[in-house]
C-alpha cells in the first residue's frame, strides 16, 4: 500500500524524522518497500493565471499568452492545447529550475519572446499526463509557490504487508500502529451521523448471509457531478497511486484509503426494485466497469436488483449501474463480505482490484456504518445532494464474534525470555486498540476489537508485545533444559547403519514419490487395490504406492535412457496398504534395485554380469547387521512381479519379512528396461530387530572337519538339509557350510549333488573318532530317512 507521509501525520505525528519513522515501521513488521518524493525536484514555480491567449503569428500550434504571477504580467509562448484565458496553471518563471539540469531562461520562439514556461503535470513529475497544462483550482492564490500550495514537500511511502495485516491497508490502521509504537495519541477524523432529509430507501435482501452477513445502503438524491473533486483529495489519492475519476468515485476510494472499508456507488436510476445479495447463476452475464463482459460462475457473490446483477461483490461494479456524468441520484453501498467468499474470486476472472485486495485479507466487520456516514458527509460537502436514511440488513448468526483471550505474565516471560512490566503490557496492547483489564496477579483479560481479526490466541498477543517492544531489544539467551540420556537397545539396528552399508556396497540412495500411476502399481502388486487420491497432482500420480519397486524401476528406466547402464539404487520409505477393516497400513520398507555388470568397468575388473546371488549377498549383509543373520530363511516362492525361477521369499520365525529376485521379463518389456533387473524389498521393522551377542570362550581343542557329498532329488531345498543336520549334529557342530552343488554327467538326471562341510569341536576336550563317527552316522541316517539322501561315490 502507498500512502502520503503528510496524510499519516494529520492522524498521528510523532516527533521523529522520516527515516526513523520508516525504520520503525519495518522493524515492527510493516516492511517499507520504497520511499519516493511526492513530486519532482523543481523550484521557482508559482501559481500563474493566464490573462489572455493569442494565436502565434508564425506557428499554428503555438499561442502567445499573457501570464500573471499576482504582481506583474509576463509574455509566455505555449503550445498546450488547453492554454486559454482565465485558468490557473503552474508558471515556471525565468530562473526556475526543473530538475537538476533544466533551468528556465528567456527565449525566442518563432520570433516571439517568451519569459518563462507553463507546465504540465508530467513536467513537474506529478503524473504521466502530457496532454496539456496542469489546471489548478480557480481559487488557487496567484503567485504562491506551487510546492507550498500543493504541499509537495512530502514523501510517498510504500509498505509491503503480510496477508494477515489487512487492518493496515488504511491510514487509520497505519496511524494506530504508529501511535502504539511511539505512545502517541491518534487523532481520527470526526464521523457524525448525517441526518436524513427524505425517507426514500431501497429494500435489501441477504440471500447469501454466510458470504455477506451485513449490508448497508443509502439513497442520496440530486447530486451534481459537474463539480470537481477538491485538489486536496485528488493529491492524496494520487500519492496513494489511485487516479482521480469523478467526485463520487473519488470519495469512495478516499474513504477506503482513509478507513479501510471499500464502498461502491450505484446510479439509483439503474436499480430495478431493491438490492439482493445472492450467489450468481451459472453463466449469468455482467459487463464490468472496465468494459469487459464476463460469464459468472455459481460460486461468485453478486449484488443484484430484482432483474439482473449489478456488481461482483467486493470486486468490481457493473458498467450499466455505475456512476456517470448523467447520474442524478446515488445508492451508496457499504458491506461486509466474508473473506472466504471473496478469496481467489477476482483472480479466477483475471482481475485484481483495491477492493478485492482488502476483502481477501479481511475488513473490520463493525466499520460499515462509520464508512457510509463518512462517505455521505463528503458527498454532500463536495457534490451536494439530499441523503436518505441508512438501511441495514444484518444476519447476526453469521457475523464474526469478538474474542476474549487470557494473557499470562509467566507465558510472556517464557516466550520472550524477559520480564515485561505489567504497565508496559497494558500500554502496548491498549495502543493497538485492544481492551485489556487486569485479572489477578500477572494475568489479563484482553478483548480483541473487530479490526484485529488476525489475533485469536495468547501467542498472538505476545507477538504484538514483541513487535512493539522491538525485536532488536529482546534479550539473547541460550535455552537450558534437563537432558536425560535414554538407553539404546543393543538388539535394535539403525536405518543409518543400513544406509551406509548399502552405499559401501555400491548403491546410491534414491527418493521417489509416494504417489504412482495406477497401472504401474498394478503391474507390481496386482492383488492389492491401492488407495486412490481424492485430488491427485496428475493422472500418473493418482494412487498411493503399495511397494517401493515401481518408483525405483522408473528411476532405473530414467537412468538407462540417459546412457547409465550400471545402476544400483536403494530407498527407505513408506508403503501404503489398505486393510480389510478400512484402515491404512503405513509400513516403513527398505528396497533396492541393481542391474548390469557385477563390478564397475576397469582394467582390473572382469565383465561378469550381475546375478541373483550377488544381490542375495547384499541382502544377507543387511540382515546380518543385527547379529541375527542365521535366523532368516530364503525359500523359493512366486511373486507377481518377479521371475518365476528367480524369486525368493525371505522369512523369519515363519513370518515373511521381504522378497528378493529378478524382475519379471514381462515387466521389463512393459517398462522398456534392459534386464535382468534384480530387486529386493524388506520390512524395516522386522530386519532391525537383531540378537544380543553373548560371550563364549574359545575352545583350546582341535576341530574336526568332515565333508560329505550327498545325492538328493532336484526338488530338495538345500536349506532343509542344513536345518536337519543342525538338529541332529548336537552341540559339537561349530560350523556348517554348503560348498558345492553339481548336476550333470555321472549323476541321475533327476538328482543333484550337494557337498557339505561339517566342523565339529568340543569346548573341554578332544573329540575321539568314535564320537565323530557317531555324530556323522546320526546325521546321515536322518538325511536318508527324510530326504532319500545317499552318499555320492
Amino acid at each position: 500500500m502507498k500512502f502520503s507521509e503528510q496524510w499519516l501525520r494529520t492522524w498521528v505525528n510523532p516527533n521523529v524524522s522520516r527515516d526513523e519513522l520508516v525504520s520503525r515501521l519495518s522493524m515492527t513488521g510493516l516492511e517499507v518497500d520504497s520511499v519516493t518524493p511526492a513530486a519532482g525536484v523543481f523550484s521557482g514555480v508559482v501559481v500563474g493565471e493566464i490573462v489572455s491567449a493569442e494565436q502565434h503569428p508564425d506557428a499554428d500550434k503555438l499561442r502567445v499568452c499573457q501570464v500573471s504571477n499576482g504582481s506583474e504580467q509576463f509574455q509566455v509562448v505555449c503550445g498546450a492545447p488547453n492554454a486559454r484565458p482565465g485558468i490557473k496553471i503552474p508558471f515556471a518563471m525565468v530562473g526556475a529550475e526543473l530538475g537538476e539540469d533544466f533551468k528556465i531562461k528567456k527565449a525566442k520562439l518563432r520570433g516571439v519572446e517568451s519569459f518563462g514556461m507553463l507546465c504540465s503535470a508530467a513536467e513537474l513529475k506529478l503524473s504521466d499526463d502530457h496532454d496539456g497544462l496542469y489546471e489548478l483550482p480557480t481559487d488557487a492564490p496567484t503567485g504562491q509557490n506551487l510546492r507550498e500550495y500543493l504541499g509537495l514537500d512530502d514523501a510517498i511511502i510504500e509498505v509491503d504487508l503480510t496477508p494477515n495485516r489487512g487492518d493496515c491497508l488504511s491510514i487509520a490502521g497505519l496511524a494506530r500502529e504508529v501511535g502504539a509504537n511511539y505512545g502517541e495519541a491518534v487523532s481520527p477524523v470526526q464521523i457524525d451521523a448525517v441526518a436524513a432529509v427524505h425517507d426514500e430507501v431501497r429494500p435489501v435482501e441477504l440471500n447469501a448471509p454466510k458470504a455477506c452477513p451485513r449490508y448497508l445502503g443509502r439513497v442520496v438524491r440530486n447530486v451534481d457531478l459537474s463539480r470537481q473533486t477538491p485538489l486536496w483529495m485528488v493529491e492524496r489519492l494520487r500519492r496513494s497511486d489511485i487516479r482521480s475519476i469523478d467526485a463520487v468515485v473519488d470519495i469512495t476510494n478516499y474513504v477506503m484509503l482513509e478507513l479501510g472499508q471499500p464502498l461502491h456507488a450505484f446510479d439509483l436510476a439503474e436499480i430495478k426494485g431493491g438490492i439482493r445479495v445472492r450467489m450468481a447463476e451459472e453463466g449469468e452475464k455482467l459487463v464490468l466497469l472496465d468494459g469487459q463482459e464476463i460469464s459468472l460462475r455459481a460460486d461468485t457473490l453478486v449484488i443484484a436488483d430484482h432483474e439482473r446483477p449489478l456488481a461482483m461483490a467486493g470486486i468490481m461494479g457493473g458498467e450499466h449501474s455505475g456512476v456517470s456524468a448523467g447520474t442524478r441520484d446515488l445508492f451508496l453501498e457499504s458491506a461486509f463480505f466474508d473473506t472466504i467468499a471473496i478469496a481467489g474470486k477476482a483472480r479466477g476472472y483475471s482481475l485484481h482490484t483495491d477492493s478485492s485486495h482488502r476483502f481477501e485479507r479481511g475488513v473490520d466487520w463493525q466499520l460499515q456504518r462509520d464508512a457510509i456516514e463518512r462517505a455521505t458527509a463528503l458527498v454532500v460537502e463536495i457534490v451536494g445532494g439530499e441523503p436518505g436514511p441508512v438501511i441495514e440488513a444484518v444476519n447476526e448468526t453469521t457475523l464474526p464474534t469478538l474474542k476474549q483471550i487470557t494473557l499470562r505474565s509467566e507465558r510472556i516471560n517464557q516466550m520472550l525470555g524477559m520480564q515485561m512490566k505489567g504497565a508496559d503490557v497494558e500500554a502496548y496492547l491498549s495502543g493497538l486498540g485492544l481492551y485489556i483489564t487486569a485479572d489477578g496477579e500477572g494475568q489479563w483479560q484482553v478483548d480483541v476489537p473487530s479490526h484485529r481479526f488476525d489475533i485469536s490466541i495468547e501467542v498472538d498477543l505476545i507477538e504484538e508485545l514483541a513487535r512493539l517492544y522491538g525485536y532488536n531489544r529482546l534479550p539473547v539467551s541460550a535455552p537450558t533444559a534437563a537432558l536425560n540420556l535414554t538407553a539404546k537397545p543393543e538388539t535394535r539396528g539403525e536405518l543409518p547403519v543400513l544406509r551406509r552399508l548399502l552405499v559401501a556396497r555400491g548403491y546410491h540412495e534414491a527418493i521417489t514419490y509416494s504417489f504412482v500411476e495406477p497401472g504401474l502399481n498394478k503391474l507390481f502388486d496386482p492383488e492389492v487395490e491401492p488407495l486412490a487420491l481424492a485430488n491427485p497432482i496428475s493422472s500418473d500420480m493418482a494412487v498411493m504406492r503399495t511397494s517401493l519397486w515401481p518408483g525405483l524401476s522408473k528411476a532405473v528406466q530414467y537412468n538407462q535412457n540417459r546412457q547409465q547402464g550400471r545402476v544400483r539404487l536403494f530407498e527407505s520409505g513408506l508403503r501404503f496398504v489398505p486393510q480389510s477393516n478400512g484402515e491404512l497400513l503405513q509400513e516403513p520398507m527398505l528396497s533396492g534395485v541393481a542391474c548390469a555388470s557385477r563390478l564397475p568397468e576397469g582394467w582390473a575388473n572382469g565383465s561378469d554380469k550381475l546375478d541373483f546371488h550377488d544381490v542375495k549377498g547384499d541382502v544377507e549383509a543387511l540382515l546380518g547387521q543385527g547379529g541375527a543373520g542365521n535366523q532368516y530363511l530364503f525359500e523359493p516362492a512366486e511373486h507377481p512381479a518377479l521371475h518365476p525361477g528367480q524369486s525368493a521369499r525371505i522369512s523369519r520365525d515363519g513370518e515373511t519379512v521381504g522378497w528378493l529376485g529378478a524382475l519379471h521379463p514381462q515387466l521389463l518389456t512393459e517398462l522398456d528396461i534392459q534386464g535382468p533387473l534384480f530387486v529386493f524389498e524388506l520390512t524395516l521393522s522386522r530386519i532391525i530387530q537383531g540378537r544380543l551377542p553373548k560371550f563364549a570362550e574359545l575352545s583350546r581343542f582341535p576341530e574336526v572337519r568332515r565333508d560329505v557329498a550327498l545325492l538328493v532329488d532336484k526338488t530338495v531345498v538345500a536349506e532343509d538339509l542344513l536345518a536337519d543336520i543342525r538338529a541332529n549334529a548336537g552341540d559339537a557342530l561349530k560350523n556348517l557350510r554348503l560348498f558345492d552343488v553339481y548336476e550333470g554327467k555321472g549323476i541321475d538326471p533327476h538328482r543333484k549333488s550337494l557337498a557339505i562341510g561339517l566342523t565339529l569341536q568340543h569346548s573341554s576336550r578332544t573329540l575321539t573318532d568314535d564320537e565323530v563317527n557317531a555324530v556323522m552316522d546320526k546325521v546321515l541316517t536322518s538325511l536318508e530317512q527324510r530326504f532319500n539322501a545317499t552318499l555320492r561315490k
